[in-house]
């Protein structure tokens, strides 16, 4: 999206005065760069509207949503005359307040990771970590059909209720989730596969929700002046393909997710990679003769939601983390688990700007206590 001077955006805003203010405001990457953030929100009817941005609170810069439904997204440059530290939503109703975005990060990037996020858990700790950018190890609401009814596919109102319990966090911090089975949940699960579908494949109101680049239940996204890429698969219930309890998108080799995943994570080009997904780990490396393994290994660090609690495993030395805000669950390790924790937890994943040092991950408590610190090496 364009940006132009706040003159040039007046035309947008001089008709329909009636509509109503932005009701809810998150951040996402929804392009394949963190040079550039998305402001994603929703008006109480339909209408155009904008985003004011700068370096300051006088937000003087402007750009147009292209739209005029209820439901808006405006990608605007990270550095615009200066790191962009504030933004505003405009529409015909009237002004938000400028929101102020995280520090620009310095000589580190941090990045929080979160997973089984069924519970509304205080995320104080995670703020005060200062983290530049919020990823997901999937399932980031309880289900679909709760709130929406059985079977249908287009409805986001569980994910507007996860905005909403997080106000502050969304609008101040760009967010990266994967998609897990809880994601497009339609109907209950049931002892055995029904007649009709219980999830949504396509992950219809997710993708709807979340400006992701590329497909959206897939995607990657790079930050060039930390040498990462952070990359998020479909990779969930593997064992239920070709079932009514299918979940996600195929993993096969000659499948689209594989074959973009073999190209991406071959081609290389970054020092750190990062993988995330939904299924258990030990049980992914075994996918496809081990060839999904073999393309893990060739990044830094895979992480799951899979299970709740947390984890550190390492399979002949490569990093294997598993991370849960619901971490009391059921007990069943990596066959490489080197740490294990009971209890609710999140990543914090500190990247240098320094070529020569490491990526630190470490596992925390809700309090912000560190329970496992590991460093990783970049990778050419």
């Amino acid at each position: 999206m364009k940006s132009r001077g706040a003159a040039g955006a007046v035309a947008v805003f001089v008709a329909g005065a009636a509509w109503g203010q932005a009701e809810r405001v998150w951040l996402t990457h929804g392009s394949n760069t963190t040079d550039w953030i998305t402001v994603n929100w929703q008006s109480a009817a339909p209408g155009p509207g904008g985003v004011r941005y700068g370096p300051g609170p006088d937000c003087a810069l402007s750009a147009a949503s292209a739209g005029t439904g209820t439901r808006h997204r405006v990608t605007i440059p990270a550095q615009a005359g200066g790191p962009v530290r504030h933004y505003r939503v405009v529409t015909p109703g009237g002004s938000t307040p400028a929101h102020a975005l995280r520090a620009p990060p310095g000589d580190e990037l941090r990045v929080g990771v979160v997973a089984n996020w069924h519970g509304r858990p205080d995320l104080g700790a995670l703020l005060r970590d200062g983290i530049h950018i919020l990823a997901t190890g999937g399932d980031n609401i309880p289900n679909l059909h709760a709130r929406c009814g059985a079977g249908v596919t287009n409805c986001t109102k569980p994910y507007e209720d996860l905005i909403d319990a997080y106000p502050d966090l969304f609008r101040s911090v760009p967010f990266l989730p994967v998609p897990g089975n809880h994601d497009r949940e339609i109907r209950p699960r049931g002892p055995k596969p029904p007649p009709e579908p219980v999830y949504d494949i396509e992950a219809t109101a997710f993708r709807a929700f979340f400006a992701l680049p590329r497909e959206g239940w897939m995607w990657q996204v790079d930050a060039p002046a930390f040498d990462l890429r952070l990359v998020g698969l479909d990779l969930n219930h593997t064992s239920d393909q070709g079932t009514t309890w299918q979940t996600c998108h195929p993993f096969a080799r000659g499948s689209p997710q594989f074959e973009s995943y073999r190209a991406t994570m071959e081609r290389g080009g970054r020092r750190f990679v990062v993988t995330l997904q939904n299924e258990r780990n030990a049980t992914m490396r075994a996918k496809e003769a081990g060839e999904w393994n073999r393309l893990f290994r060739l990044g830094t660090a895979v992480v799951t939601g899979f299970g709740h609690f947390g984890e550190r495993a390492e399979a002949d030395g490569f990093p294997f983390f598993t991370t849960s805000l619901s971490g009391t669950g059921d007990r069943y390790p990596d066959p490489a688990s080197k740490a294990f924790v009971r209890r609710d937890n999140y990543l914090l994943l500190t990247v240098p700007r320094d070529p020569a040092a490491p990526m630190r991950i470490e596992i925390k408590a809700l309090d912000g206590s560190v329970l496992d610190r590991s460093e990783w090496p970049g990778r050419r």
